[in-house]
């Protein structure tokens, strides 16, 4: 009779509540794909919602210290310390979902591995176009955002909207809701899907995006594991989590978001919001207005990389044009 082999349980965290789709159409799956695939000997504790302790900041090192095996997080979150990952959130690189995940993916693991030490990299993603979500005003054109308060998800984030004349509030999407409700902010740039588990669908009126296929901004994810944790399993369950990280997966969790998007967008039609979606020649006066943002970007990133700033950026919007090109197709 053969010895049943042990469980190892693997600890995942992540900082928004279990109703949220990253929850419920990523992480739910990707843990159940293991268990299957490891004949049981691989599971996940999930954790939503921070509730191994912390702030959504912290949840890197969370991961990178061994407090969580694995966490799903955005570099966002910590400034200054994914440089060249930062990349993808500039103003109009990216498009749709899946292209732009496979490009990041590529893209970090050839230029960026290095802000990775200490974990492994299971998946990077985009979490769709980051849409304008207002309490009362609707955004017609850019003299409509003057001087709005508006939540912004990162570095980036807040200096795309300082050129479109907005002020930023920098905050993790947790406290957005209770902010918008309370008036402290008179919007948010997020996508679709963080509408309906922050209820900020109800909490807003007006939606306003770009024109098709032009993404405004966008937040980079990533879902990593500890790589003294990931070591001491033995090989043939390092292959099961090998064979559920890489372009393929990122690609497949990011249609997860593409999905969620789609609902989020109906249940503010429900409600009776209005979307507004900019001309291309309206997008086109956005474009311009944010491209001192990409020129920042270029001159601070200096030499900290082994390329020039303007080569990354380059870069990124030659993989994410082959990527949407070939899944056009």
């Amino acid at each position: 009779m053969g010895v049943q082999a042990q469980t190892i349980t693997l600890k995942v965290a992540h900082f928004l509540p279990p109703s949220a789709p990253g929850h419920t159409k990523f992480i739910v799956p990707w843990c159940e794909k293991i268990k299957a695939e490891s004949n049981g000997e691989l599971e996940c504790q999930i954790y939503p919602a921070m509730q191994l302790g912390g702030t959504p900041v912290q949840l890197f090192n969370q991961a990178r210290d061994g407090v969580a095996d694995i966490v799903w997080t955005l570099p966002g979150y910590t400034a200054g310390r994914f440089p060249i990952t930062e990349v993808f959130e500039l103003p109009f690189i990216t498009t749709t979902h899946e292209p732009s995940s496979m490009a990041l993916w590529d893209f970090v693991n050839e230029n960026a591995i290095n802000e990775y030490r200490g974990v492994k990299l299971i998946g990077t993603w985009v979490n769709g176009a980051n849409q304008l979500h207002m309490r009362d005003k609707a955004i017609n054109s850019l003299a409509d955002l003057s001087g709005l308060k508006v939540r912004a998800p990162s570095r980036l984030g807040n200096r795309v909207l300082s050129s479109l004349g907005a002020t930023p509030v920098g905050m993790p999407v947790p406290q957005m809701a209770e902010s918008l409700s309370r008036g402290v902010i008179d919007g948010a740039l997020v996508p679709w899907e963080v509408l309906p588990a922050t209820k900020a669908h109800e909490l807003t009126k007006y939606h306003t995006d770009t024109a098709l296929g032009q993404t405004m901004t966008t937040a980079t994810m990533v879902y990593v594991m500890n790589e003294k944790r990931y070591k001491a399993l033995p090989e043939h369950l390092q292959k099961v989590i090998d064979d559920n990280s890489g372009r393929d997966v990122s690609a497949w969790i990011s249609a997860q978001y593409r999905e969620a998007d789609a609902g989020g967008k109906a249940a503010a039609e429900e409600r009776g919001n209005q979307v507004i979606l900019l001309s291309e020649e309206e997008t086109e006066k956005w474009k311009q207005a944010t491209a001192v943002v990409i020129e920042e970007w270029v001159k601070e990133l200096g030499s900290k990389g082994k390329k020039g700033g303007q080569q990354l950026v380059d870069e990124a919007r030659a993989l994410v044009n082959k990527y949407t090109g070939e899944t056009a197709n």
